[in-house]
């Protein structure tokens, strides 16, 4: 799978690249590019922003800068999926992972801390994706969340069978995993529930399956 990060911040993703499971799959299983808007940007100066029309607060991404950037990455040819990581577009779930996850080739268009022109994301993406209803300081924060969700679900990135008992798995009816419990089996009158102390794998999995959240 190839996926391509436009950003105006590319160092920042250094750290995410030195992780598992990203870092085990670079090379083989995942192709990751990133792209600097400042690179390209038809403005003097390495400009990629600018007020709003109507006056407010911070800078927005402008449209012909995102649109220079797909040009001198793809042409006119852009991968089908081209995601606006926008807090407006549709919430980032587990099933929207698995999806993106079937891809060849997305692209992620992180904004400007204000967000991007409209335009950008009714014109040059194929959809947008939010992680969340809230403001954040560093816009490339969203596309680092996908990037590593979509990456779990690629094959080799975890070890064999571990990904089938995760949260959201089919294993788990699509739920939260069931709660967790290690040593010490007693601490401070808290214990753990008898039945992960019985031995009895079968009673075990019940339970499990009984906790699902």
């Amino acid at each position: 799978m190839r996926i391509d990060v436009f950003t105006l911040v590319p160092h920042a993703f250094a750290w995410l690249t030195e992780q598992q499971p990203i870092a085990g799959i670079l090379g083989g299983g995942l192709e990751l590019r990133l792209y600097s808007y400042r690179d390209t940007t038809p403005l003097r100066a390495g400009q990629v922003d600018d007020e709003p029309y109507g006056g407010g607060a911070g800078m927005v991404l402008r449209v012909d800068v995102v649109a220079a950037a797909l040009e001198a990455a793809y042409g006119e040819a852009p991968p089908r999926r081209v995601i606006a990581m926008s807090p407006q577009g549709r919430p980032l779930t587990q099933a929207v992972v698995e999806e993106l996850a079937q891809e060849e080739h997305l692209a992620l268009l992180s904004a400007r801390f204000e967000g991007f022109d409209d335009r950008i994301v009714q014109h040059l993406a194929s959809d947008a994706i939010s992680v969340g209803p809230y403001v954040l300081s560093n816009g490339d924060l969203p596309a680092m969340l996908l990037l590593d969700a979509v990456t779990r679900r690629l094959p080799g990135a975890l070890a064999a069978g571990s990904g089938e008992h995760e949260s959201f798995s089919e294993e788990l009816g699509g739920g939260l995993e069931y709660p967790h419990y290690t040593r010490p089996a007693e601490f401070r009158g808290w214990n753990v529930p008898d039945v992960l102390l019985s031995g009895d794998h079968a009673r075990i999995d019940s339970w499990r399956r009984g906790n699902v959240r």
